[in-house]
């Protein structure tokens, strides 16, 4: 009780004290006590804790800066060079009343457009973008960097399952980018997206989030009027336009994690990228082989599932719609009408029901043994697998 007591004295004797200092009675004020008397500095003492000298606080705004910083140099526009033949005009003579009209061959016209967006991959000029972008085989194809240097594209890889295509410059000292891990991706995470937007305008970033994995879509170039049907891709609601194509999807450490390859035309802030994992393995048989290739069957097919076999009285697998003409299927006996339904030890079935995804586990020049029922009846048929780029 006693304590209690002597609190509240003190209290009340500061405030008194207080009181008379602010209301300056006396000649006291906080001036002449700061005068007299050694107060602490509250406004200016501050707390280190240890270890906190090396750490940086950083924004969304630092982390998208750097990102770009590092990454933009490696980042490449992709022109396109051709000819085009303008259709024939019809003139009218007025001098020659037996023959008025007469026509005049068009001209000729020398075309060159900046199409789509690449990425540096190799320091002696390894250029990835989509298969979309450089689909015209009659075409001349260059490569601007970001200091305005151009290359002529002397190769083309065009992958034959996927949307993606590997250019080969002649140059070196390149600065190549880091590839990140599309596996390890997140919902809702950082999505930085460069290219040259329109087909005009160069190494323009967007910002966004993934907004989506595992989408299935159908993509293409408004400039080649090329599409394509793609599957476990990359959403994004970073704005990928027309011209963004080819170029790369960053997380926030600078990382590729996709490659920007289609928007949706039905709405709004919907892009998609093609997983950067999907063009490591060519990258790396690339690197291995020197040269572009691919297994390869030469069949086109149609997926035959367990109910449609079912109701056919037929096995699942996949059915040959057409063998192309010299390829190793044509070589080896396979024919149209028949169904392949096994490769080597798989059965293409539940999760290895689509052909091209077993073959593309495989390299060019393995023997496999294929089994095919044709006619009712099962057979084998040994293969060697083709290569794709040749």
């Amino acid at each position: 009780m006693k304590i209690h007591r002597t609190l509240l004295l003190v209290a009340a004797a500061f405030l008194i004290v207080g009181g008379i200092v602010s209301s300056g009675i006396f000649g006291l004020n906080w001036k002449f006590l700061e005068k007299y008397v050694r107060l602490p500095d509250f406004a200016k003492s501050s707390v280190t804790l240890p270890g906190s000298e090396n750490i940086r606080v950083v924004t969304e705004e630092s982390v998208v800066i750097d990102a770009v910083e590092r990454v933009s140099p490696s980042v490449v526009t992709v022109g396109i060079t051709k000819t085009r033949q303008l259709g024939d005009m019809l003139e009218i003579n007025p001098f020659d009343p037996f023959s008025p009209f007469r026509r005049t061959p068009g001209k000729t016209q020398k075309l060159e457009q900046d199409i789509g967006s690449g990425f540096i991959v190799g320091a002696d000029g390894l250029i990835v973008t989509n298969k979309h972008v450089v689909a015209d085989a009659t075409a001349k194809y260059r490569v601007i960097t970001k200091d305005d240097k151009s290359f002529d594209v002397v190769k083309i890889y065009r992958d034959p399952a996927n949307d993606l295509a590997i250019l080969k410059i002649t140059a070196s000292g390149l600065s190549p980018v880091e590839l990140g891990d599309s596996n390890s991706i997140k919902v809702g995470q950082l999505a930085i997206a460069i290219g040259t937007a329109l087909g005009e305008f160069r190494h323009t970033v967007t910002t966004g989030v993934i907004s989506g994995v595992g989408r299935g879509i159908t993509a293409g170039s408004p400039f080649e009027g090329y599409v394509e049907r793609l599957d476990n891709v990359i959403q994004t609601d970073a704005a990928i336009n027309p011209g963004n194509s080819g170029g790369p999807l960053l997380n926030s450490s600078g990382q590729v994690i996709g490659v920007n390859t289609a928007v949706s035309g039905d709405g709004q802030n919907i892009g998609f990228a093609i997983p950067i994992n999907v063009i490591k393995e060519s990258l790396a048989n690339f690197n291995a082989t020197g040269q572009f290739n691919r297994p390869f069957l030469g069949v086109r097919y149609k997926t035959v599932s367990r109910d449609v076999g079912i109701l056919n009285d037929i096995p699942e697998g996949a059915y040959v719609i057409e063998v192309v003409a010299g390829s190793p299927a044509e070589q080896f006996g396979i024919e149209e009408g028949d169904i392949i339904t096994k490769i080597d030890d798989v059965r293409l079935a539940g999760d290895n029901a689509e052909l091209a995804k077993v073959i593309a586990k495989k390299k060019a020049g393995d023997v496999m043994t294929i089994s095919v029922w044709r006619d009712g009846k099962d057979r084998l048929v040994k293969v060697t697998l083709g290569n794709q780029g040749e």
